[in-house]
């Protein structure tokens, strides 16, 4: 049983931080308590536990843009976060989780806005039959999450900048585009702010619960075990090192042959190479395999390596070729 209620607002807009303190609540969590945590980041890409962030997003594009990639424990979808976006959290005990009560506290807090919303399936909140709200869950043990985004003024723009949602994905759902089937609550609401939807959600959450919230700031939690949790979140292990085994295949024909690139790729990194390719110069399929084996795999890491070969005359011009076309790839 419920007896208490928690509120935690962060103010940091890192997602890293914002994760660790998202973790720390859910191992620390006691047993007749349920917390409500919100919490913001600027310009991130947020991939679920089993994704592979290279299909999921355009890595690249993003960092140069300066956002950053995360990670975060729950399974799901990638979504796009900025200033524009307030993510909550419902963090409680097994024998607490109520996923009906806890997506009641967002909907009444958006009716309690004049937004008529209604909850659809298991992970979304509709308004007029647009998506504003998806949620994604967690367990560990008998602690559990279940956290989500609400859009108030999300840039649209980027969002479909650099998320890469399937052709397939999207015919599934009878839409066009990743823009065509999300909404801003700002559609349906203009003077919507970040700050007055967390007051209403406050008070929804005292209201479904029928307790007062008691408050929790981000500075009394344990700074060491923070820090330590966050620097797992950045790490390239955790963002791209996942046991994801797969093959990339690429290929391109040149004025003088065809390139078809294969690569295996496992934490994050080129294991293995096979180039077959039709090139009079029969040893520049061997250079280009001593090159990219061992890279990241990423498009500047590989590009890069082709562009350091030792080679020299016609074949370092073909390895530049190739470099300036990796640098072009969707990944």
């Amino acid at each position: 049983m419920t007896d208490r209620i928690t509120y935690i607002e962060s103010r940091q807009f890192d997602p890293y931080v914002n994760l660790a303190v998202e973790e720390y609540l859910l191992l620390h969590c006691e047993a007749d308590e349920c917390i409500l945590y919100l919490w913001q980041n600027q310009d991130t890409i947020v991939v679920g536990r089993n994704q592979n962030a290279w299909r999921e997003c355009r890595v690249e594009a993003l960092e140069q843009d300066g956002g950053r990639l995360a990670r975060r424990l729950s399974g799901g979808g990638a979504v796009y976060h900025d200033l524009g976006n307030l993510n909550f959290t419902f963090i409680v005990r097994q024998d607490n989780y109520d996923l009906d009560r806890q997506m009641e506290v967002i909907v009444t807090a958006l009716k309690k806005l004049g937004i008529r919303a209604e909850k659809s399936g298991r992970n979304d909140v509709l308004v007029d039959g647009r998506k504003v709200s998806g949620n994604a869950y967690y367990r560990q043990g008998d602690r559990c999450y279940h956290h989500g985004t609400l859009m108030v003024s999300v840039n649209l723009k980027d969002l479909g900048k650099y998320l890469t949602v399937s052709k397939e994905k999207l015919k599934s759902k009878g839409v066009a585009s990743v823009r065509s089937r999300v909404a801003n609550l700002t559609e349906f609401l203009p003077e919507l702010t970040i700050d007055r939807l967390k007051e209403t959600l406050r008070s929804a959450f005292e209201q479904v619960y029928g307790l007062p919230a008691k408050d929790l700031k981000v500075e009394d939690l344990c700074k060491e075990e923070l820090e330590k949790t966050r620097e797992k979140y950045a790490s390239w292990d955790w963002l791209y090192g996942r046991k994801l085994e797969f093959t990339q295949e690429f290929s391109h024909r040149f004025s003088w042959g065809e390139v078809q690139l294969q690569l295996m790729v496992d934490g994050g990194m080129v294991t293995d190479v096979q180039v077959y390719c039709d090139a009079l110069d029969a040893g520049f399929a061997a250079e280009m395999m001593v090159c990219l084996k061992g890279c990241p795999f990423r498009r500047s890491e590989l590009s890069r390596a082709l562009c350091s070969c030792t080679a020299y005359g016609e074949r370092a011009v073909l390895l530049r070729e190739t470099a300036a076309w990796i640098r072009e790839w969707e990944m």
